[in-house]
């Protein structure tokens, strides 16, 4: 019996048994709150150091494990893929000597595979997933195309494999060139065709390993003649019959990145990245020019600034917000970055529009009082898509009791239509 059919008959059940039904109810809850925790984990976990970091991630991977094994019919993939995407970023900022959040990331990939087969995303985002990770990616987290086979389907598979043959038919070089060959070889594995797979393990350089695998792929096809006979050749092949190395021809540096070296921006960083990608050796640079540019924002806020901004170019918001809160951003930068992500998050900006509000009412004129008195509408609705709209009227009530004589901020409040609690006397 499938899973679908046990369910459909345990809800039909549960229909005439009230004792079952609220079984299944208080279970449904818990796993919505344990969601939620583990989610309100991921977004205060930005902020720890290192040994809490890991400590948090790993409870939301024993969480969605749990979840998992359980069998669970809550969508866990937005979870997961989220904790993949959280970790590999942090990875870029932090000195992971101990290999300890590295671990987490191995741990979370499997346990996002394992959430795509049970509940699988629309097949060609996760492509678009898969190889923006592969192509434009730091170089983690490693990814085993097989585990993402059935998630990804036919429609899928083939958009990695046609994004695949365009870069190799561009005949780039380096990381990327390997990349796509690996991709290659997964898709050759993944679709069953062995004369392809077979060709592509015996186009690389004669070794062990290679022989054994191709050897393998032809018993698994039933095709032990061939199979015997490929070893044969193997065995009989002259292991050192290799060409002297040639040493490599040192290339110029490109003016993107002389431009770079002397003066760390967002725009030399950019226009790094654009030749860099170009020349398809932006996966190997990107490290070492993001990590120069964490190493200035650490230094003042402007740098900060540039980091963010570097980030955004890049269309790596969470990344950018994460660099904005590590880094202590502008605050024009924050409140650009807080109007995008108060949609997902609203909690984690509701700081920031308090230091906004604030920051205006220090000006003390007209003109300032009326935009706080907007960013404070702003706020009201980021509090209630928190859940916390008691919280915001013990801000508001705080907030005009510190201020009330400026009786121009007070008007311009009550002119925004935001209640003053009448505990206030304004």
């Amino acid at each position: 019996m499938d899973a679908e059919t046990l369910a459909d008959l345990l809800h039909a059940h549960a229909e005439r048994d009230p004792v079952l039904r609220q079984a299944l109810e208080n279970r449904f809850i818990t796993q919505g709150s344990d969601l939620a925790e583990a989610h309100r984990l991921l977004d205060t976990a930005v902020t720890a150091g290192n040994v809490e970091y890991a400590a948090k991630v790993g409870s939301v991977l024993d969480t969605l494990q749990r979840l998992l094994d359980a069998g669970s019919r809550a969508d866990l993939a937005p979870l997961a893929r989220r904790t993949v995407d959280d970790i590999s970023e942090m990875l870029e900022q932090i000195d992971d000597a101990s290999g300890e959040v590295a671990d987490r990331l191995d741990r979370a990939v499997e346990l996002y595979a394992r959430a795509c087969v049970a509940r699988p995303p629309d097949p060609e985002s996760l492509a678009d997933w898969i190889l923006e990770v592969e192509f434009d990616g730091p170089g983690w987290p490693a990814i085993e195309l097989p585990d993402f086979a059935s998630a990804l389907g036919e429609k899928g598979i083939a958009r990695i494999k046609s994004t695949v043959d365009r870069v190799l038919a561009e005949q780039p070089s380096g990381a990327k060139r390997e990349t796509a060959e690996r991709l290659r070889e997964e898709l050759a594995e993944v679709s069953g065709d062995v004369d392809a797979l077979v060709a592509i393990l015996a186009a690389k350089p004669p070794r062990v390993d290679v022989s054994l695998k191709i050897v393998r792929v032809l018993r698994a096809a039933g095709r032990h003649s061939e199979a015997i006979a490929h070893a044969a050749r193997a065995l009989t092949h002259d292991k050192h019959d290799k060409k002297e190395a040639v040493p490599p021809v040192e290339e110029p540096i490109p003016l993107s990145r002389k431009a770079f070296d002397e003066s760390p921006t967002s725009t030399t960083y950019l226009a790094l990245r654009e030749e860099a990608l170009e020349a398809g050796r932006w996966v190997a640079q990107r490290k070492t020019a993001l990590a120069r540019l964490r190493e200035l924002a650490a230094e003042g806020t402007e740098a900060a600034d540039e980091l963010v901004r570097a980030l955004l170019g890049e269309d790596r918001a969470d990344e950018a917000w994460r660099a904005a809160v590590r880094f202590e951003a502008s605050l024009p930068v924050r409140v650009e970055l807080a109007d995008s992500r108060s949609v997902a998050h609203p909690a984690e900006t509701i700081p920031v529009y308090r230091d906004h509000v604030e920051e205006l009412i220090t000006h003390k004129d007209p003109t300032s009082y009326r935009e706080a008195a907007r960013q404070l509408r702003k706020l009201r609705t980021v509090h209630k898509k928190a859940g916390t709209a008691e919280e915001f009227s013990s801000y508001l009530a705080t907030l005009v009791e510190i201020h009330k004589r400026k009786t121009r901020l007070i008007a311009e409040i009550k002119a925004a239509r935001i209640a003053i609690p009448k505990t206030v006397k304004a």
